[in-house]
């Protein structure tokens, strides 16, 4: 069994008045993917921007590779191992690809034989790479966010939507890009509402609803639990197949 390269336990989180996390309690194995699922609203970018120290806990532990990183700031949880693609994608338009990349570098310089491998499963960039960022369909300026955020080895990866608004054959470009990923021991762990796109990636399922972690557990019984899809989801993953 997989050890714990996250650990959230009893995790709130408030923006303002609001009381989003409400006790998280969320595991991330390493060399896993796992899926975090649940309904609009229910805390998972809360969830992601709270490990990412973008917003700080008001309660709990967060703990990546046993060290508690509750109260470090972004760039030093950057600089431990851990990188975010936000659902935004967040590129920089007036730069060009290869300057995106560079900037995802902490030593400003691309490794040739990494920046090889990259282009191996997100080829369009290549395509494109002296083109500017904003002039990228949705799909390509994803797969550059990807890219920057694994442009150097990562220990975790974090991903909000990757799928949102991509045609299906962008869909599959990304499925590939994740099976790489996977295939390299890199831990993921992904928000996502495509859940034919979880099924087919994901070694474990957490889903929250309002604020909390209501099922958590292997991705293939979940995927078969066709009654539990339906009272945490309101659907079965089989419908969208």
């Amino acid at each position: 069994m997989a050890e714990a390269l996250l650990t959230l336990a009893g995790v709130h989180t408030h923006i303002g008045q609001y009381h989003i996390l409400q006790g998280v309690d969320l595991e991330v194995r390493e060399g896993e993917l796992t899926a975090l699922l649940g309904r609009n609203g229910a805390g998972k970018t809360t969830t992601l921007r709270t490990i990412m120290g973008l917003w700080k806990a008001s309660q709990g532990r967060l703990r990546f590779e046993g060290r508690d990183i509750a109260a470090l700031a972004t760039p030093e949880i950057a600089r431990a191992g851990v990188a975010y693609v936000p659902e935004s994608m967040a590129v920089f338009s007036d730069l060009t690809v290869r300057e995106n990349l560079v900037l995802g570098a902490r030593q400003g310089r691309l490794d040739s034989a990494r920046l090889e491998w990259i282009l191996g499963f997100l080829p369009a960039l290549g395509k494109f790479w002296n083109h500017q960022a904003g002039n990228l369909s949705g799909g390509q300026k994803q797969m550059l966010a990807i890219a920057r955020a694994i442009v150097e080895p990562r220990r975790l990866l974090l991903v909000d939507e990757p799928t949102k608004g991509l045609a299906p054959a962008i869909v599959q470009s990304l499925l590939a890009a994740f099976r790489e990923l996977k295939a390299t021991g890199t831990t993921i762990l992904l928000v996502e509402q495509n859940v034919s796109f979880v099924k087919r990636l994901g070694d474990r399922v957490a889903v929250m609803d309002d604020g909390r972690i209501v099922h958590a557990g292997p991705m293939p019984d979940f995927a078969a639990d066709r009654a539990l899809q339906m009272r945490l989801l309101g659907l079965a993953m089989e419908a969208h197949t």
